[in-house]
């Protein structure tokens, strides 16, 4: 079979496969009472999704390890060997994430384990998965916007890259993750527009892997639209933005990724100048709320409203993504 159509066929599976899977999660969410605690300072307005099943993120990153294996056994075996390791990413960043949301909840205040320690295994994933595609996939290229010849960059320098980047990216989708459907379509998005890239390169076997957890996300959005009946948690954002990048990475096009990820970068950059502005003038405030999204709440924007003009951007930068990309 051609691989666009066996992909594109193989992301509608994935979409069915979640969506039959949703539902009987959901219920067990329920029955155990995985209900998400929101934070005292966060906007008025969220007090009422308290109690509403987190940890999400499972049907996502659950649907394409399934979908995956399943398809690399049947259709690429060996030569596809190479998908494993944005799986390896997905699933070892959710496993994650389901730790530090399952201490959250057990804890009573809503926090998960200490950052300092989330992050040093984060770090940790991050490095086996640069060393693997350094060391094992002899991936090392870099694309210029705007430039067709690739540079190398080498061990160290592509290492370090790749530790920032799935670390930067995990941890930027996470704080997008706060109104209901924002951080699941956005992903979705980068995710198609990465796949569209792998597709022009001919990476047959990534542009699979990125249309499957596209279609595990869109199927996570039938679940979070607005109003959510599940949350995504870290389980799924740190999950979702790791492995973005390490898919960026490996067609060459991480610098496209600060661009097709616009939503997550403004976010994190939110969060960055409200904490670095209120210390260096003592106590004052650049935005009314960080992350972005709550700045514009506080403004008086529905949560429809802010979630899709951030989805028509993320549309916008995805297509220009591309475009980028093939200059």
């Amino acid at each position: 079979m051609e691989p666009l159509p066996l992909s594109l066929g193989l992301g509608v599976a994935a979409f069915i496969v979640a969506m039959l899977a949703g539902y009987p999660y959901l219920s067990f969410l329920r029955r155990h009472g995985l209900g998400k605690k929101i934070r005292s300072e966060g906007p008025s307005s969220h007090v009422e999704k308290v109690g509403t099943p987190t940890m999400g993120g499972v049907l996502i990153w659950g649907t394409a390890l399934l979908v995956t294996l399943l398809t690399t056994a049947l259709f690429y075996r060996e030569s596809g060997r190479s998908i494993l390791y944005p799986l390896f990413v997905l699933v070892a960043s959710g496993v994650l994430g389901l730790i530090d949301d399952r201490m959250s909840l057990i804890g009573g205040r809503g926090e998960g384990m200490r950052a300092r320690f989330k992050l040093a295994w984060q770090l940790g994933i991050a490095a086996v998965a640069a060393c693997g595609l350094y060391f094992i996939l002899g991936i090392d290229r870099l694309f210029l916007p705007t430039v067709r010849q690739a540079v190398h960059l080498g061990g160290p320098a592509f290492i370090l890259l790749g530790i920032f980047s799935i670390v930067g990216a995990a941890n930027a989708v996470n704080l997008t993750d706060g109104l209901d459907g924002l951080a699941g379509t956005t992903a979705a998005w980068a995710f198609g527009a990465y796949a569209t890239i792998a597709y022009l390169y001919g990476q047959f076997y990534l542009m699979t892997f990125c249309l499957v957890v596209m279609g595990a996300l869109l199927a996570f959005l039938w679940f979070n639209a607005h109003p959510a009946q599940v949350f995504m948690g870290d389980t799924g954002s740190l999950a979702v933005g790791a492995t973005l990048a390490v898919v960026a990475l490996m067609t060459g096009q991480v610098l496209l990724l600060p661009i097709i990820g616009v939503i997550f970068v403004a976010e994190a950059l939110s969060v960055i100048l409200q904490v670095g502005y209120f210390k260096a003038t003592g106590g004052r405030r650049l935005l009314r709320m960080s992350p972005l999204h709550h700045h514009f709440e506080l403004m008086g924007w529905s949560e429809t409203q802010i979630t899709q003009r951030f989805w028509l951007i993320s549309i916008l930068a995805s297509i220009l993504g591309i475009a980028l990309a093939l200059i």
